[in-house]
């Protein structure tokens, strides 16, 4: 049954992606000759592109199968598929044509036709998509094509993975069971999921509970006992996924490569080197720049309100904080909380609902507004539109002792927004975890990855709450 749905959804998405393309081609040419947008000294005929409607049709659906777009996917970032999409339309496009003016010896064509076609699929294509991915997303929170997960371990990490699955019911996981080397008869369910045996079990509990996929989230086994649940599981179609502890996550993408002939595992190639660290930078002076002069009515009237709901403290709250290479600089914000608030407790995190936060305050932090001053920070060059958020150095030397490679995230400059922020890790969270995911960024940036994170944290300022 499971097999069957995931065969129709391919066939689904493959008839909606030609139906899509062949639509991008029609409202190209309708806007191109039949509306005032564009000037033309030529009237071309609809027939004139049947052609590329035949072409695309068949090479459309291949391109996406290439490019793995057509995986059953039971999480999808919007994002992340847009640019997917757009790669793989764009790649589509240059072959559609192509193929059209060399099997066509009189094929004609209009540029600009041929521009918004492209533009056109990009956005049809990944619209009908998210519409898929939302339509799907109820099916399985309803139970279709369920599968059910055995978490092997029920540490911190086993909790974390049940947690998450209970609170995704759209990916259509439901938890079956926990397996543990530390398993006695008789064992208490935990959160309501049964401890169905230890890991010498594992083969017949996935046979006897049908079980679709086994998650090994028990950081404590050794590679060979890892090993033996995979070759317990080999006669059953299972899929198998180990969840690593988070400083044990080093780099996502591990490539294969040689050293003259030597085979060799990249398991980290920092990207913010040579060009890329002058492409970011100008990348920062631009959206800086634009941000400041776009809202800078707005920031003035924001300290205009400020003076006048509280006359005592200043406008502006500097304070210093640490940055690239670990060394001090003063981050400026709007101030957000009464004049002297730290003069009886000494540096403390600020919490949701701080009380020490004025009410104009209160709806600054909400909603971030009080960080728009961070963008003069970023246009003299001392801290960038993406990357790890700073911190006062009296934190930073505490985290330094307790959270192992913690000075490593001041490798590269600090941020106004990052990769642990639009992952939810923002205020008063697990450092460790944040510091996780700041290396990670750090060991992985790309450009596109910058613009990613800044489109989340922009959807993320109309929903989080943490101060």
């Amino acid at each position: 049954m499971r097999n069957r749905m995931g065969v129709a959804f391919i066939i689904v998405m493959v008839v909606i992606d030609i139906l899509m393309t062949n639509l991008s081609v029609f409202i190209a040419y309708w806007l191109r000759f039949h509306t005032e947008l564009i000037s033309f000294q030529v009237l071309h005929t609809w027939h004139s592109y049947i052609g590329v409607a035949i072409a695309q049709s068949f090479l459309f659906p291949i391109i996406f199968a290439f490019r793995g777009q057509y995986r059953f996917k039971r999480s999808t970032s919007r994002i992340d598929e847009l640019q997917k999409v757009f790669t793989a339309v764009s790649i589509g496009t240059v072959l559609t044509w192509a193929a059209s003016a060399f099997f066509s010896s009189d094929f004609v064509y209009a540029r600009a036709l041929m521009a918004l076609a492209w533009l056109l699929a990009i956005l049809l294509v990944w619209a009908s998509r998210l519409l898929q991915y939302w339509i799907r997303g109820l099916l399985l929170k309803r139970g279709a094509m369920e599968a059910r997960v055995l978490i092997v371990g029920t540490g911190e990490m086993g909790g974390a993975i049940l947690q998450k699955i209970q609170q995704s019911p759209a990916l259509g996981y439901r938890a079956a069971g926990f397996v543990s080397p530390h398993y006695r008869a008789g064992s208490e369910p935990i959160q309501g999921v049964p401890l169905l045996g230890g890991l010498d079990e594992v083969g017949p509990i996935v046979q006897r509970h049908a079980i679709n996929e086994v998650i090994i989230a028990e950081p404590s086994l050794s590679h060979q006992r890892m090993m033996d649940i995979v070759a317990a599981c080999e006669k059953e179609r299972v899929n198998i996924k180990a969840f690593p502890d988070v400083f044990q996550i080093i780099s996502s993408e591990v490539s294969i490569g040689d050293l003259n002939g030597l085979p060799m595992v990249s398991i980290r190639d920092a990207g913010l080197r040579g060009w890329n660290l002058a492409l970011k930078r100008a990348v920062d002076i631009i959206i800086s720049t634009s941000m400041l002069i776009l809202f800078s009515p707005f920031m003035l009237l924001i300290s205009l309100v400020i003076k006048l709901t509280s006359l005592r403290g200043p406008v502006f709250y500097i304070q210093e904080r640490v940055g690239l290479d670990g060394k001090p600089f003063q981050m400026i914000k709007f101030r957000s909380m009464i004049p002297e608030a730290e003069e009886e407790t000494g540096p403390v995190w600020a919490t949701n609902g701080d009380p020490r936060a004025t009410r104009l305050g209160a709806f600054l932090r909400r909603s971030s507004l009080d960080e728009l001053p961070n963008f003069i920070n970023v246009l003299i060059g001392e801290m960038s539109v993406v990357g790890p958020r700073p911190e006062r150095p009296y934190f930073v030397e505490q985290f330094s002792k307790k959270v192992p490679r913690y000075p490593e995230r001041h490798r590269e400059k600090a941020g106004l927004t990052g990769w642990a922020q639009v992952n939810g890790l923002r205020g008063n969270v697990s450092i460790e975890e944040r510091t996780a995911y700041d290396l990670w960024y750090v060991e992985n940036w790309t450009l596109w990855l910058d613009f990613k994170i800044i489109l989340r944290t922009l959807i993320a300022i109309f929903r989080d709450t943490n101060a």
